[in-house]
């Protein structure tokens, strides 16, 4: 069977172009981390080179794995990114890996977060119980995965809106904040005086990284939907590079605003530091905008990721490592409607028991180990030289290397802070190894398309 085509249902339909794909890449990446992560990066480097620092560190780093999954797309265009490039550098047990702990507690267990994380900003302007905000958070899910199966062309167009709306925004923030923030700004130097410079050592830089790539996550989602993406070994790489440049430009901006309208302390110890530089500079007034564009930003962000996570498990049902009824493409839509559907089961779930808090925040740091092994896979599909490559990595073999480094960093970083929580979440993902030889019972076709 063709990997291009899905079992029983034909092709998935091509509808996504450049400006689809890029807005995928920013709107996913943009959610509600850039208006709370600061301050967990403030908080670890209180001076401004610190910060700034971090910032730039981070988006150099998501642009070095962009890269790295620029080339991997140019020459796997399938849908499932991540996944086939572990199954075609490795083995396919390391790409069912990837995407057993997607389905069980990485990507539907952050689909789970945002939707809650939406609900409660939504909380803040409208009255709602406990049971009113899971309630808001599962319609939120059912919504995008309606709007998701009735066809990709829907899902994107949905994103390009929502990303635009979200880049007017931000920009309205940081053009607002310097053009009437000086008040709060001379209030800020008054009060601070000449302060004695922050001191903060390697430890405390790395944990700041770690919080700001984790504002950047979501960065390689648009390779899932390769087979849904026009000209895909161009315009993945295009929208990768692209979309992430223009997020690095706005985290920094936004954060050179938050440190000009607040002091170094408050930004480090606020947990809605965005809310909080609005209100420094309009009065209560300016909370309540944050956290309108709080919800907004989280509903764009999680259009991305519910659009994005189905075609992994229905790359994996196509490979027969998951039922081979979740590889169906509906006839009409030409969507992978069951695998949407699943998804949304599965983080409603979560959603309703509350249990996506235990399990997201044990496992999301995983992924950087598949990260890293995802950049040396591209160094040892180099030396097979089995595909010819239609974009290069720019600085290879360096860039690879430096982000396979830094990734591996960032998971030790996390296991020394915390042992026990790291070390359960690894657990978590490699009970997927028996269940994966359990369905692995006859080879599997590691070609690609």
């Amino acid at each position: 069977m063709s990997r291009a085509s899905g079992e029983g249902g034909g092709d998935l339909r091509r509808a996504i172009g450049l400006r689809h794909a890029t807005a995928m890449v920013v709107g996913t990446i943009i959610g509600a981390a850039i208006f709370v992560q600061p301050s967990e990066v403030t908080g670890q480097v209180p001076t401004m080179l610190g910060v700034f620092a971090v910032w730039l560190a981070a988006g150099v780093l998501t642009m070095f794995g962009a890269l790295v999954c620029a080339e991997l797309a140019s020459n796997y265009p399938e849908a499932g990114g991540v996944y086939v490039y572990l199954r075609e550098a490795f083995s396919p047990a390391l790409g069912f890996l990837w995407g057993w702990a997607m389905f069980w507690t990485m990507h539907s267990g952050i689909i789970a977060a945002i939707a809650v994380v939406c609900a409660r900003y939504l909380g803040f302007l409208v009255e709602l119980s406990d049971l009113g905000q899971k309630s808001v958070a599962v319609a939120i899910i059912v919504i995008l995965s309606v709007v998701n199966y009735f066809g990709v062309k829907h899902g994107s167009v949905l994103q390009t809106v929502i990303t635009a709306g979200k880049l007017v925004a931000i920009a309205a923030i940081v053009v607002l904040g310097f053009a009437f923030g000086g008040d709060a700004h001379e209030a800020v130097v008054g009060a601070a005086g000449t302060p004695e410079p922050g001191s903060f050592g390697v430890v405390e830089f790395a944990l700041a990284l770690g919080a700001g790539l984790f504002a950047f996550g979501g960065w390689h989602m648009v390779t899932y939907n390769a087979e849904e993406t026009t000209d895909p070994r161009t315009t993945i790489p295009r929208a990768l590079v692209i979309g992430t440049l223009v997020v690095t430009a706005c985290y920094v901006l936004l954060n050179a605003v938050y440190l000009y309208v607040l002091p170094m302390e408050t930004v480090a110890s606020s947990d809605r530091v965005a809310a909080d530089a609005a209100d420094a500079v309009f009065g209560r007034g300016g909370g309540v905008a944050i956290s309108v564009l709080v919800i907004f930003s989280s509903f764009g962000a999680l259009s991305g990721i519910v659009l994005a996570g189905p075609r992994v498990y229905f790359a994996m049902a196509r490979d027969g490592l998951l039922f081979r009824w979740l590889g169906q493409v509906h006839e009409t839509h030409r969507t992978p409607h069951r695998a949407i559907a699943l998804q949304g089961f599965w983080s409603s779930m979560l959603v309703i028991t509350g249990s996506y808090r235990e399990l997201f925040t044990r496992v999301i740091y995983t992924e950087w180990i598949f990260f890293g092994l995802m950049a040396i896979g591209l160094i040892l599909l180099r030396r097979r030289a089995e595909v010819s490559r239609t974009y290069e990595v720019w600085g290879y073999p360096w860039v690879p290397g430096i982000f396979a480094i830094s990734a591996f960093a960032v998971v030790v970083n996390q296991v020394i802070s915390q042992p026990a929580e790291s070390l359960t979440g690894l657990g978590l993902v490699l009970v997927g190894l028996p269940v994966y030889f359990i369905w692995a019972r006859k080879p599997i076709a590691t070609g690609s398309t």
